[in-house]
């Protein structure tokens, strides 16, 4: 039971951990109804060892990749003196092929031993951020953090169908709360911690520390057990094996069949387009939050910096209460719930012109996040029959990078043409009517 379920005492061992393995192979069991199972407490889960290195090779990694993020904006900003354009490039080219490469790596995930694709991944990227200690050119940075995508892209739905695999279907909601705060608790302390190391030991530290948590995260995950049913495999045969090679119209019907499932089940279908638009609205809001305090709050970096952390705050206090109160109602309604509240939070931004109405609206947008994506993603894996998890999830996450880029892109433009205050209320109203859309769609789920 090491690696397994720890259940509430007074529950029979051997009935709890039938029941949980059961549902974790079978979601068929709980599909179409929409009401998520008895949750069980963050501590019960960091009592599984699976899932504890799981999220620990999480956290180190990818507080290693924030401190390579920051070490190449540095890089480009102080000692190449890159114009904006070319620092947002290296962005563009970290997020672009998660967009275009996601979207068929859950293919090969589905087919493949996902423990090999996530030590793989991260043996790979290893190595690629490794290079960025040798090269100062900007096309050899762009091309480094392209490949380093195009890996992250494999290691995204492996990840996702590891932690269906190794967390009870009560745990899911509270395993991705967890991984959230792993992932925003590092994207808030990396910065002061890349800075510093800038400043002592230069960029370069940065790298080696970047490429040492990755070899940290394939050193955790290769103690892992993950006992996949070989009923997940879409091309098992009725022994379990599978064949070497298989025909393109076959990987097109596995496709296809991903894609189908999604948008022909009404709560997944919808929530994945709620997570797309919460992303699209922050990576809106994250590059004119600057002109914002400045032309309309008449303050400086400090406010700024401010501003900008307390949605890093915000999301990991909503990711600590979505566990609370998302477990008794259904992920769909979670979602719905956060996306009006998200709406209600840009609406603030738009209308307000003061300080402290700023603040807590940056706040509410963090918390209002956590409510769309956590209960997204466990929807996902919950409804999700195995064979097809790895597309599914792959889809999730190249409709997410698709979001950012594209907020990324126009924001500016689209700040320009309708101002920026303008272009907040303008998507406070495109979200509040998504979210009233998605109420009456998923109430009877």
């Amino acid at each position: 039971m090491e690696d397994g379920y720890v259940p509430p005492r007074g529950v029979d061992v051997s009935t709890a951990a039938n029941a949980a393995n059961t549902a974790v192979s079978n979601p068929a069991t709980n599909a179409g109804s929409g009401a998520p199972p008895k949750a069980i407490s963050f501590r019960e889960l960091l009592k599984l060892k699976a899932f504890r290195r799981l999220w620990l090779a999480q956290l180190v990694s990818i507080f290693g990749d924030f401190l390579a993020i920051f070490g190449v904006i540095s890089l480009i900003s102080f000692r190449l003196h890159g114009t904006p354009l070319q620092v947002t490039g290296i962005m563009i080219a970290y997020m672009a092929p998660l967009t275009v490469v996601g979207t068929v790596a859950g293919v090969f995930v589905d087919r493949w031993n996902i423990k090999r694709v996530m030590i793989s991944s991260d043996l790979l990227r290893a190595v690629l951020v490794l290079l960025l200690v040798f090269v100062t050119r900007l096309d050899y940075l762009y091309a480094i953090f392209f490949g380093v995508s195009c890996v992250s892209s494999f290691f995204g739905p492996a990840q996702s169908v590891t932690l269906r695999t190794v967390v009870p279907v009560e745990g899911l909601l509270g395993a991705n709360a967890l991984m959230s705060q792993a992932f925003y608790s590092a994207r808030i302390a990396a910065p002061a911690v890349a800075g510093g190391l800038v400043a002592l030991l230069g960029e370069k530290s940065c790298f080696y520390l970047d490429s040492a948590s990755f070899l940290f995260s394939a050193a955790m995950l290769s103690t892992l057990v993950i006992l996949r049913p070989a009923s997940a495999h879409p091309n098992a045969t009725s022994t379990g094996a599978q064949p070497a090679e298989a025909s393109v119209n076959s990987w097109t019907h596995q496709f296809t069949a991903g894609v189908r499932f999604i948008f022909t089940h009404e709560a997944l279908s919808f929530v994945m387009i709620s997570m797309a638009a919460a992303m699209f609205v922050l990576s809106c809001f994250s590059p004119l939050i600057s002109v914002y305090v400045r032309d309309f709050l008449a303050a400086g970096s400090l406010l700024f910096g401010v501003v900008s952390s307390l949605v890093g705050v915000g999301l990991i206090v909503g990711t600590q209460m979505v566990h609370f109160l998302a477990r008794s109602r259904p992920h769909s309604h979670a979602s719905v719930a956060g996306l009006f509240g998200l709406g209600v939070a840009v609406a603030l931004l738009g209308l307000t012109g003061r300080i402290p109405l700023t603040g807590l609206s940056t706040f509410g947008m963090g918390f209002a996040i956590a409510f769309v994506v956590v209960p997204a993603q466990t929807l996902m894996q919950r409804e999700t029959p195995p064979a097809m998890l790895g597309r599914v999830s792959s889809a999730f996450l190249s409709l997410l990078s698709l979001a950012q880029v594209l907020g990324l892109i126009l924001s500016g433009y689209l700040a320009q043409s309708l101002g920026i205050r303008n272009l907040f209320k303008a998507s406070a109203v495109l979200l509040l009517v998504l979210a009233v859309f998605g109420y009456f769609r998923v109430r009877e789920a």
